[in-house]
């Protein structure tokens, strides 16, 4: 056989695994995905019952949280999530025929819900979290519609994403979604009550809550096999917690009142939620039945254990002109809320002495909460939360390193140490 001849074999067998790969790739992302039936596009009757319902879902996904900017009209979108990838922006949900949903079916806003699939065809990002959403059934789908179909219309135009190339590709997509999403249904364990149910329901598919407590592989897919195991929110620097880990976030043994308290009021005994999750607290989960956060709660305490087993470690090793430093800076700062000893002041300041949140592998949250402030979420429960100012306009980076390395080694405290490096702005 000639070398022309081998090449050509050579190059007709790449060809066709080529068209092979490209051929699964179209599968894959039309796997539960059926033609649109002529009848999609009928007029849509929404009940004021179920325009109420939507709003109340409306809620418990957190909606407004992204399709919302500040002093914007309500889901009119424009707000951008940051991704490794570049940057993700809210899309128009409000009835405008132009630039929202308005021309779309209660058909297409499914088929966007369950198969992240715009109504012209085109895939979703999935910044918009359909890896959750589509779980959902379509009871519930089509009450959103309607009640985002009531809200005011607004003339936003949508923002152009801004993505890196291949990113920006329907054809990287494409490829992203066959490796990393399937179309999917929310399936009722029979081993366990109606009321867990209900909570795995709320939890995984319109809390969503895996989109920024779980962990992400390369490609920014949600690793699902690890459940809620903590992960750091693309774009914020700020870390979601594992809700598995009795180290971290895990409320397997707290009283079920008590998480309900934290999800409706932002506080409980012994925690209180800032950052990202104030926000969810204080536009979402609020706003919950108290049957729904209990089921919530029953969920969440079920939450399988992945606390590491402990380890023979040897002791943390810390620089004692950096200790001196944040000593002195603590008891300039910080000692007059938190105390001489770390104690805090029950219902006003957390104590910092045996704190899981101070005592996290990694310093992201109190790095955050050192520049920016801590701010609880004004809830009905708790209407005037105490709050912590902002230093980062006082301390610089060494300082803030100084400082959190103190508290993390103070009062039985045993962390690592935080360095600048750890403090420099990203």
């Amino acid at each position: 056989m000639t070398m022309r001849r081998r090449l050509g074999f050579l190059l007709i067998g790449l060809i066709a695994m080529l068209l092979i790969g490209a051929a699964a790739v179209i599968a894959l992302n039309l796997r539960d995905e059926a033609p649109l039936p002529p009848e999609a596009d009928a007029p849509f009757a929404a009940t004021p019952m179920q325009i109420e319902r939507g709003r109340y879902l409306a809620l418990a996904g957190n909606c407004a949280g992204c399709h919302t900017v500040r002093g914007g009209a309500a889901y009119a979108g424009g707000l951008g999530i940051g991704t490794p990838f570049g940057t993700v922006y809210a899309s128009n949900l409000t009835p405008d025929r132009a630039h929202g949903i308005g021309s779309w079916s209660a058909a297409h806003f499914w088929r966007a819900m369950h198969n992240g699939r715009s109504k012209d065809g085109r895939l979703l990002y999935p910044a918009f979290p359909y890896p959750s959403f589509t779980r959902i059934t379509r009871e519930d789908s089509d009450a959103l519609y309607a009640y985002l179909r009531s809200v005011p219309a607004a003339a936003t135009p949508n923002t152009p994403h801004r993505l890196r190339f291949p990113y920006d590709t329907q054809a990287a997509l494409a490829v992203w979604r066959a490796l990393s999403f399937a179309p999917a249904t929310f399936v009722a364990d029979d081993a366990q009550s109606s009321e867990w149910n209900r909570g795995a329901y709320l939890v995984e598919g319109l809390g969503h809550c895996i989109a920024c407590h779980g962990a992400r592989n390369v490609l920014g897919a949600t690793q699902d096999k690890r459940g809620l195991s903590g992960g750091l929110i693309a774009g914020e620097n700020w870390y979601a917690p594992s809700l598995t880990s009795k180290r971290e976030a895990s409320v397997a043994d707290w009283e079920t009142r008590h998480i309900v308290a934290l999800l409706k009021n932002g506080t409980a005994p012994g925690a209180s939620v800032s950052g990202p999750m104030a926000d969810v607290v204080f536009r979402s989960t609020q706003h919950l039945s108290e049957a729904d956060l209990t089921a919530m709660a029953v969920y969440l305490k079920k939450l399988p254990d992945r606390t590491p087993a402990p380890t023979e470690t040897p002791p943390q090793r810390r620089d004692a002109g950096a200790l001196e430093r944040g000593a002195r800076i603590y008891d300039q700062r910080c000692a007059y809320c938190h105390g001489d000893a770390g104690q805090g002041v029950p219902g006003a300041f957390p104590p910092l002495a045996g704190n899981r949140a101070v005592n996290l592998e990694t310093p992201v949250n109190l790095i955050q909460m050192v520049r920016q402030g801590g701010f609880l979420p004004a809830t009905t429960g708790n209407p005037r939360p105490f709050g912590m100012p902002p230093f980062g306009h006082v301390l610089d980076d060494n300082e803030i390193a100084d400082v959190l390395t103190y508290v993390r080694s103070a009062w039985g405290n045993d962390a690592p140490a935080v360095t600048a490096r750890d403090t420099m702005r990203r």
